[in-house]
């Protein structure tokens, strides 16, 4: 049976783990696209940039298969797999982790800089809010306008959001609906017989989960 729901943050996170002079500052945030984690990324190299490396990673989507993990000039596997491995050890995911490093001046060696990120990553993600959100599909409802109030009730009733609208004399409707409960909601918009279903839609700029 496929899994309805996911875990992610509520909020951004940080913690700070020091080791043999060096400091690696690690922030967690949720995020939901490629986007985003270029523009954080970007943001911390700015607000720290007398700092050696801007190590991350990132896992995206409700199926997790899209991710990154960077080492940004550390050793090879040294920094990004073990922030990325965080993430999955907490059953993460449209996660990002960036972790600043400071050295110290004492060179950490492979085994030393996998614990750091490890442990850095790891310190954040315990001081964040961890959430359970619904796995959603998108649909796009249309319909008459007498048949508005049909469509906005059963999408309540199914604890469905409606993200955008177009109310004309033909009314639009883009909907996400609870994974959980999407062949009942779907079933209950066709009885009507007054409203067109488009499932599998993917508005413009919106990831369809």
């Amino acid at each position: 049976m496929s899994p309805t729901v996911y875990q992610t943050l509520a909020a951004s996170a940080e913690a700070e783990f020091k080791d043999k002079g060096s400091r690696f500052i690690a922030y967690a945030y949720p995020v939901r696209t490629v986007d985003e984690v270029k523009t954080l990324v970007d943001t911390q190299r700015q607000a720290h940039h007398k700092a050696r490396h801007w190590c991350y990673a990132y896992r995206l989507g409700t199926d997790g298969l899209q991710f990154r993990a960077n080492d940004d000039g550390e050793p090879a596997g040294s920094a990004g797999r073990p922030i990325l491995g965080q993430i999955d050890s907490f059953g993460l995911t449209d996660v990002l982790i960036i972790v600043v490093r400071y050295f110290g001046g004492t060179l950490l060696g492979v085994p030393g800089l996998i614990h750091a990120y490890k442990t850095a990553a790891s310190e954040a993600l315990k001081t964040a809010e961890i959430i359970e959100k619904n796995i959603e599909k998108t649909v796009s409802l249309r319909c008459a306008y007498p048949n508005l109030n049909d469509a906005v009730r059963i999408a309540k009733q199914h604890r469905a959001e409606i993200v955008a609208q177009d109310l004309q004399l033909d009314c639009l409707l883009t909907v996400r609906v609870p994974l959980s409960v999407y062949e009942n909601c779907i079933a209950a918009w066709r009885q009507t017989r007054a409203i067109e279903i488009q499932e599998d839609f993917a508005p413009e700029g919106q990831i369809d989960d």
